[in-house]
């Protein structure tokens, strides 16, 4: 599928908002973008995922995009957050302003020696918990290798009742095509932490299936 369809939700207006007031009705969203070696090359599919997600939030819902990196248990690895006004006019100026904020990350990340996973899912549940949005999603844009610097500490379980879990553009690395087993053992395993924390969890590789995003 091209994506040029994506731009023209930017170049043309997202999606109008609603006036109503959202309160226990909103959508939270938290993106977690991997940054971790070569992965950085795919950002850019990362961004256009980011847009179609603008495109389809309202006033009222809050979207949060950060890197996962060597320790994404902080804040400081928020590129950009927003919760939606209720004026449609105001929503949409956030909305573009959050696009070309993450645009201006992409342009200039610097790629991870690791990648905390775990961390960013923590920090997710915090930021959303705290919002008690109506539906919590978790966006993880990662091939879900995740790898711990020295002395991290990341075997914890996962609170994710109310949560679903999305992992997005999962890549194949080079040694899954010598052993699929490691690509496959890789999403079993987190489908089982996320599962095993009473969450929702399932798999877009295909960006045609966007449309199961953020329902």
């Amino acid at each position: 599928m091209k994506l040029v369809w994506i731009s023209l939700l930017l170049a043309f207006g997202f999606s109008a908002c609603s006036t109503e007031s959202n309160t226990n009705h909103n959508k939270g969203v938290y993106m977690l973008i991997d940054t971790s070696g070569t992965y950085t090359k795919e950002l850019l599919k990362a961004q256009q995922i980011i847009n179609y997600t603008l495109s389809q939030l309202n006033s009222g819902d809050s979207f949060v995009v950060a890197s996962i990196d060597t320790g994404s248990y902080s804040e400081k690895d928020i590129i950009a957050k927003v919760t939606f006004d209720d004026r449609p006019s105001k929503a949409n100026q956030q909305k573009r302003a959050f696009a070309k904020k993450v645009q201006e990350y992409i342009k200039t990340v610097h790629s991870s020696s690791y990648t905390d996973i775990t961390g960013g899912i923590l920090q997710a549940t915090q930021f959303l918990d705290e919002r008690d949005t109506r539906t919590k999603t978790i966006m993880i844009f990662s091939d879900l290798k995740q790898e711990l610097k020295k002395g991290y500490v990341r075997d914890i379980p996962l609170s994710l009742v109310g949560y679903e879990v999305v992992a997005l553009n999962v890549t194949k690395l080079r040694s899954d095509n010598v052993d699929p087993r490691e690509y496959m053992d890789r999403l079993k395993l987190w489908k089982e932490r996320v599962e095993l924390g009473g969450g929702r969890w399932d798999v877009i590789n295909d960006l045609e299936r966007l449309d199961k995003l953020v329902n």
